[in-house]
């Protein structure tokens, strides 16, 4: 019969907290890269140039389309398979990056087609290259009209990266699976891991709200 032993928390608090330290940073990294990559990947999708057009929606339709297992297991074996092997880190989280990023583009480009014609326009003829409106006139409105579905996104990565256990990505669930082989008691020890990631996004959730009411009240 299955049972709760706290004892289990302090016995391998060692292999707990490195977990809990290892999924923040392969979040805080993926969280990064994702936004700066979906940016760049909505631009495309929006672009005045049908090449980047096609570009941008083909990326996005196709990490969509699949699951985040399939895509951290192309950057598990594929450089392996060509002699340039990924631990598990780091292939992770290239996998959690890529897999986010789709979707961060479409919220992106979501906000970018929700703001007025007029003000490109309007940009463009007090001389702005496009480039320069994109980046200084519309991305900075589209991204604060974007941060509520921005926000579920990031709650998501950080729970989706518990799928760096399968590539053993030294998350915290791969050192929880190690303590469950271990004391065979997974009510105890997957529990834990619950409220270890409630500490991570919980605040984050708190903090996504914050910047609503604050972009609501700039706005």
């Amino acid at each position: 019969m299955a049972k709760f032993d706290i004892d289990v928390l302090f016995k391998h608090w060692d292999r707990f907290f490195e977990g809990f330290v290892n999924t923040i940073q392969i979040s805080l990294i993926a969280l990064v890269a994702s936004f700066l990559l979906g940016a760049v990947i909505a631009v495309m999708r929006i672009a005045p140039v049908k090449a980047l057009n096609w570009l941008g929606t083909g990326f996005v339709e196709f990490i969509r389309n699949i699951p985040l297992l399939l895509v951290v297991y192309i950057f598990y074996y594929g450089p392996a398979s060509l002699g340039v092997p990924l631990d598990g880190f780091v292939s992770g989280t290239l996998g959690l990056t890529v897999y986010t990023a789709a979707f961060i583009a479409e919220c992106i480009r979501a906000g970018i087609q929700s703001i007025p014609k007029g003000q490109s326009e309007a940009a463009r003829a007090t001389g702005l290259t496009y480039n320069q409106t994109m980046f200084h006139v519309i991305l900075p409105q589209a991204i604060k009209i974007a941060t509520p579905s921005m926000g579920n996104q990031f709650l998501n990565l950080v729970k989706n990266s518990s799928i760096l256990a399968v590539v053993s990505g030294m998350d915290l669930m791969y050192y929880a699976d190690l303590i469950n082989s271990d004391t065979f008691l997974p009510l105890t020890v997957y529990s834990l891991v619950a409220l270890f990631y409630l500490v991570l996004t919980v605040p984050l959730s708190f903090g996504i709200h914050y910047l609503e009411r604050r972009f609501a009240r700039s706005s």
